[in-house]
């Protein structure tokens, strides 16, 4: 029985699973768009969209709240100064008026290899120029 059991283990343990969440986090902040398995964009969704909850809250807050949503912030990101600048200076305002739901999937079909089912996550709301600047890099 699977009572009580929450999350999804991929089939790794705990260290592993940690490090790909992390991996996943910073690729998705960096480049705004990553395709993935649906099992792991499923597990880093939540966790991605909290991240840019809290930017806002840091926004919105004083300046003892702005400072400590960046260290939890960067915290969570590997204490990577570019991606937490990325994060409240560029994704934070750009969800300002949004209530939720900052990230889709696009479903992309099974991979040739092992059939995995395939996701693009992106954020919701790129302009038209960063969108054409992740598909040069």
């Amino acid at each position: 029985m699977r009572h009580r059991v929450k999350g999804k283990h991929l089939g790794r343990n705990i260290k592993t699973r940690h490090q790909l969440a992390l991996a996943l986090a910073i690729a998705l902040v960096k480049h705004e768009r990553i395709q993935t398995t649906l099992a792991k964009a499923q597990f880093i969704r939540d966790d991605v969209e909290k991240l840019v909850t809290l930017a806002k809250h840091g926004l919105a807050g004083n300046d003892g709240q702005a400072v400590h949503a960046r260290r939890i912030a960067a915290s969570r990101l590997n204490n990577d100064r570019e991606l937490v600048a990325k994060l409240f200076n560029t994704l934070a305002p750009r969800y300002a008026n949004r209530p939720g739901g900052y990230t889709r999937m696009y479903k992309l079909g099974p991979r040739k290899g092992d059939a995995a089912e395939m996701v693009l996550l992106e954020f919701v709301d790129r302009s038209t120029e960063e969108a054409a600047d992740t598909a040069k890099k």
